[in-house]
């Protein structure tokens, strides 16, 4: 309960990020990312988030046929030019990328997390992996990540976390002040789920919803961009748009927080803790 009470002290400016990536280069991809690192910070950011296996580009079949060259490791010297940008901005990014256990070798799709002195903090897999990413050969993550900066507490998601209100929630229930998920939403469905999913989530749980989404093709899919930001109510208050290279910047509020958790309780609603009631089922003529 006192993490759900406590608030940060003070605002933190974020940036979600899209731009076009190249396929199965990672070394290509830390570089656009570290130009996007750079950027964020020039507005004032001190995390940046980046879309869903932005490194590598969402090719499942040619991260399954090498997943030597193709998934990051936790030294991989491939990312030295996003560290540096990290270190010398003091900006901190969640970038998706395909990481394989060192142990069974299972491939996941993941988010790496660097902080601002630019050395890897943490990873988070996905745990809620499609029927074709099963199919593909990657695994579901083992356990949650909430990530902390400036007294902001941080849930991780990855594109279809985001379709389960109780991944959002969990992360919500952890302290959590903020959801950040990258994605790779297409056009059409995936520009409706963007718009209904993430300011669903912000609302469910009055906290901030942070989207990063691939604005270009990748794999099989276009991205829809519309990187973007919604308040703890759910109302939009940064888009990237189409823009390629582009960026959704907000500057996140504890004021606004607090009032929303004060407005909606329902992180501290006694039901959430109470047994769970009895259900009738009832089948109608």
């Amino acid at each position: 309960m006192d993490d759900l009470l406590a608030l940060p002290a003070a605002p933190l400016t974020v940036a979600a990020g899209q731009a076009a990536c190249t396929a199965l280069d990672p070394a290509a991809n830390a570089a656009t990312a570290a130009a996007l690192v750079r950027r964020a910070a020039e507005q004032g950011a001190g995390l940046l988030v980046l879309p869903e296996l932005f490194l590598s580009g969402y090719e499942l079949p040619g991260i399954t046929a090498d997943p030597a060259a193709c998934t990051v490791a936790p030294a991989d010297p491939r990312l030295d030019p996003l560290a540096q940008a990290c270190a010398e901005t003091r900006t901190a990014v969640v970038a998706g990328a395909p990481t394989r256990d060192e142990e069974s070798g299972l491939l996941h799709i993941s988010a790496l997390v660097l902080g601002r002195d630019g050395h890897l903090a943490a990873r988070y897999s996905k745990q809620h992996i499609t029927p074709t990413e099963r199919a593909a050969g990657f695994g579901p993550g083992a356990a949650g990540c909430t990530v902390s900066l400036d007294g902001w507490r941080l849930g991780l998601g990855i594109c279809w976390d985001s379709g389960f209100p109780e991944h959002a929630r969990a992360a919500a229930l952890d302290g959590a002040h903020a959801y950040l998920v990258g994605a790779m939403f297409g056009c059409g469905g995936g520009a409706q789920q963007r718009a209904v999913v993430f300011p669903a989530r912000a609302l469910d749980n009055t906290a901030y919803a942070v989207l990063a989404n691939h604005p270009a093709p990748s794999g099989p899919y276009r991205g829809c961009g519309g990187s973007a930001v919604w308040d703890p109510f759910g109302t939009l208050v940064a888009d990237a748009g189409d823009a390629d290279p582009g960026l959704a910047v907000a500057l996140l509020d504890p004021g606004l927080l607090a009032r929303a958790r004060s407005e909606e309780p329902v992180l501290v609603d006694p039901s959430l803790t109470a047994p769970a009631a009895p259900r009738a089922t009832v089948a109608l003529a």
